[in-house]
C-alpha cells in the first residue's frame, strides 16, 4: 500500500528541567517559534508559549494509516528534542487525515 494519505499531526508536550543553554536558546528564538507563524511541514515546526513551558510540533506526514503517521511524528519529535537538548514530559499526538477532507470537497 502506498503512502497516499496526508496527515497533519500535532505533537504536544511540556518542557522540564531545561538547561540554562537550552532555555537561553528558546528565549532568543521565541519570535521565530510563535504559534501564529508555525505551519505543518514534513520536518516539523516547533512553537511554544511565552513562559517556555508548553510546546507544539506540527508535522505533515504522508502515510497509509493514522497509526503510522502518529508513530513517525512522535519519533521525529523525540529525535529533534533530544538533539536540541530540550528535556520534556511524555509527548502526546493527534492526527487529522486532511486527504479525507480534500476528498469530501470534490
Amino acid at each position: 500500500m502506498t503512502d497516499n494519505r496526508v496527515f497533519r499531526v500535532t505533537v504536544r508536550g511540556q518542557f522540564t528541567d531545561l538547561s540554562d543553554a537550552a532555555r537561553g536558546y528558546l528565549v532568543k528564538a521565541q519570535a521565530e517559534h510563535d504559534l501564529f507563524v508555525s505551519s505543518y511541514t514534513p520536518e516539523g515546526t516547533l512553537s511554544y508559549d511565552n513562559r517556555i513551558l508548553f510546546f507544539n510540533m506540527r508535522y505533515e506526514i504522508h502515510a497509509n494509516s493514522e497509526e503510522k503517521a502518529l508513530a513517525s511524528s512522535l519519533l521525529e519529535a523525540e529525535i529533534f528534542l533530544q538533539t536540541m537538548g530540550f528535556t520534556h514530559k511524555p509527548l502526546k499526538a493527534t492526527a487529522v487525515d486532511v486527504s479525507q477532507i480534500w476528498d469530501s470537497t470534490k
